[in-house]
């Protein structure tokens, strides 16, 4: 199955309309109103106490909103709860695991608690994508942190959901693990599965999702496809390696200089006022002469703290 075969006469995935939710004086969610669309790569970001993990529990029917209401595939994720919940698989941040069954037998329970038997062909292929085929008759007391990582995201995916919402899967893993659970992920969302992410790995949403949402303050700030993001800022650099380095800038570069540290020199320019050509020929004309240069668009990082006024980084992951 391909994305544009998985949705259902143009129905949300999921579907969250003015959830507002208070937990004392704190308004962790204020009025946030998304729909995620089937087939899609989806991603949620927010600073730590931007309401995502709210929001998240909300999806999954464990927290009650105030007001509002949020659907998955159609079902109310409080008067159908038991529908909603077993279209959703969800990896949670915290390595959350059972000591007394092996690998094997903990995704199987899993698959139980839906009322599904998984079957045999899935769960070794689950197994197998995930690099965890030597380790099914292991007790999950033996594993890494980065085996307990992955036997979560096999939990979540064992009764076959249609929505998989993977919150903070790659946090504290290797680089190896990141991109093997990467491939998977992107081959099951090709097949037809909806993918909700949420990372303080901003170049894992840049590269994966098609859509972002950025959470702030329980609000939603900004919800559009990845690159209309990045056309939002106009801003764009051109660095350059002087031959000289104690070459003078002519005066009608001086507007453009951000910075400069002896023949490095960055420029700044808005791209629908200049182009990094118009800039060149300026120095040229000043007799300065480049050796090496590259032009720098802004990433999601540099749109998410405009936004936000808050860096992400994933040394933040508890």
């Amino acid at each position: 199955m391909n994305r544009a075969s998985s949705s259902n006469n143009g129905q949300p995935a999921i579907s969250i309309q003015g959830i507002r939710k208070r937990y004392g004086r704190l308004e962790a969610l204020k009025g946030i109103d998304l729909d995620i669309r089937q087939g899609e790569f989806f991603g949620l970001l927010g600073p730590n106490g931007a309401g995502k993990s709210t929001l998240i529990s909300t999806i999954a029917g464990l927290v009650r909103p105030d007001s509002g209401s949020v659907a998955v595939l159609g079902h109310d994720t409080v008067r159908d709860y038991r529908t909603a919940r077993r279209n959703i698989g969800v990896v949670p941040q915290e390595l959350v695991y059972d000591p007394f069954f092996s690998v094997e037998e903990v995704i199987r329970n899993q698959a139980g608690y839906f009322g599904v038997r998984p079957e045999q062909a899935w769960l070794d292929e689950l197994l197998k994508a995930l690099e965890l085929d030597d380790k099914r008759d292991s007790n999950m007391r033996q594993l890494s942190g980065g085996m307990k990582r992955r036997v979560l995201i096999a939990q979540a995916l064992a009764h076959r959901p249609p929505i998989a919402i993977l919150d903070e899967p790659t946090a504290g893993v290797d680089v190896e693990l990141r991109q093997s659970l990467w491939t998977f992920a992107q081959r099951l969302n090709r097949e037809g599965m909806t993918v909700v992410l949420t990372t303080h790995y901003l170049e894992e949403a840049e590269e994966l999702c098609d859509r972002i949402a950025i959470i702030h303050h329980g609000e939603v700030q900004a919800l559009d496809t990845k690159d209309a993001l990045l056309n939002r800022d106009t801003r764009r650099s051109l660095e350059v390696v002087l031959e000289d380095p104690d070459a003078e800038l002519p005066e009608s570069v001086a507007p453009f200089l951000v910075e400069r540290d002896g023949a490095n020199v960055r420029l700044q320019f808005n791209k629908d006022e200049h182009s990094p050509v118009a800039l060149l020929n300026r120095l040229q004309e000043a007799g300065v002469v480049v050796t090496d240069l590259q032009t720098r668009s802004p990433s999601l990082e540099d749109i998410f703290l405009d936004l936000t006024g808050e860096q992400l980084a994933p040394e933040e992951v508890k």
